[in-house]
């Protein structure tokens, strides 16, 4: 096994912003939330994917939306990926989806000037009017590294600040 990556907390201050934009709560909640944070991990030694979990209860009505600051970074190696996807059960029982369908994870995120914070967005997609919830320290999500190539004439030079969009083409 190649052993690449190296899961580690954002800052404190980064992830109380991130919190305080998606479910608000008091300096005290969110610091006893930050230090309860559990680093990705695999379930067993032939899992392939490292389970994220999320750092509060969630609770999704069917159509309903989360974005899930997950405290997490990741410094991995280059030519290497971190994908991100639903965990199978939740995918399987109750539609639960991320939003951008598979997330992907770059290597120079990590120096990001978010400090490479993970967001996950899901929705339950339940078409069968089923309610999802997830303890906090739930798994709901899992990542998995894969090595990737680029084209023989590969002349990509720029660099990332930030997450979303920040690659853009001009």
């Amino acid at each position: 096994m190649n052993r690449i990556a190296v899961f580690e907390k954002v800052s404190y201050s980064q992830f109380a912003e991130a919190y305080r934009d998606s479910f608000g709560g008091t300096d005290s909640e969110i610091r006893n939330i930050y230090e309860s944070i559990k680093l990705p991990k695999r379930a067993t030694a032939g899992s392939a994917g490292y389970d994220f979990y999320t750092p509060t209860a969630i609770h999704l009505e069917p159509g309903q939306t989360t974005k899930i600051p997950t405290g997490i970074r990741a410094r991995m190696d280059n030519d290497w990926v971190l994908m991100i996807f639903p965990r199978s059960g939740l995918g399987f029982k109750f539609r639960l989806q991320l939003n951008n369908t598979v997330g992907i994870i770059d290597s120079d995120y990590y120096n990001s000037d978010n400090e490479g914070h993970i967001f996950i967005k899901i929705t339950n997609d339940s078409n069968e009017g089923r309610t999802v919830d997830v303890e906090a320290q739930g798994g709901f999500a899992q990542g998995i590294f894969l090595p990737y190539g680029i084209t023989q004439d590969d002349d990509a030079t720029g660099a990332r600040n930030g997450g979303f969009g920040s690659t853009d083409s001009k």
